[in-house]
């Protein structure tokens, strides 16, 4: 089992939420709770994780266009615009200081983005505020940080959850990533990074009958 110990969400994307929600429950049996919509033009539904049998704050963004959108074009977060089916995109960690660890990654090489603030109302109006870093949207081979503050994390919400069996990073040439990772100096707190024959995210869920799905 691979999961990242500072992992606080997987980002599954693709080019119709609705469509995507109902893909995500034709291969697990769970149907993710809707979100809310984002001043970037997406709008997102949300699955609580479990690991090893415990609840935890970890959760799966399903992120796609908002449909209520006024703008016809995509929006480009995570690279939606680029996508004709869904897809496993990125990850968000927590660490305990954002700000100190972009300076202690720019520090050593590597430059995770500014901090910049983003928010979302619930569908009951609530008022969710974070903090993140925004190179996912450049490099989604690498984590995105994340920074909660006062909101409650989502993952401890009121939502349907599914086991998390593992979550690992596959590159054929690990070199880069493994230079961007060791410069953010998050430890087991990544996913893990292993060789594989093309980039991608390999994410392994297991469904309330026993059996485990791979995205």
């Amino acid at each position: 089992m691979s999961i990242p110990r500072l992992l606080d969400h997987i980002v599954i994307a693709g080019p119709d939420l609705p469509a995507l929600v109902d893909w995500f429950t034709q291969r697990t049996g769970v149907t993710a709770a809707y979100g809310g919509a984002h001043p970037t033009g997406t709008a997102n539904a949300l699955v609580a994780l479990t690991v090893a049998g415990e609840r935890g704050p970890q959760y799966i963004e399903l992120i796609g266009p908002d449909p209520d959108r006024a703008e016809a074009a995509p929006p480009t977060t995570f690279a939606i615009d680029t996508l004709s089916e869904p897809r496993v995109q990125t990850y968000a960690v927590h660490p305990s200081d954002i700000d100190a660890t972009v300076a202690g990654a720019r520090a050593r090489g590597f430059d995770p983005g500014d901090v910049w603030e983003l928010s979302r109302r619930t569908p009951s109006g609530e008022l969710l505020a974070w903090r993140l870093t925004g190179a996912a949207m450049d490099r989604l081979d690498v984590p995105f940080l994340i920074d909660w503050g006062a909101t409650a994390q989502p993952g401890t919400g009121e939502l349907p959850t599914i086991e998390l069996v593992s979550f690992v990073r596959e590159e054929p040439e690990p070199a880069a990533l493994s230079h961007a990772l060791a410069a953010l100096d998050l430890g087991d707190g990544a996913a893990e990074l292993v060789v594989g024959p093309q980039a991608r995210y390999r994410l392994e869920l297991r469904r309330a009958d026993g059996g485990v799905v791979e995205f």
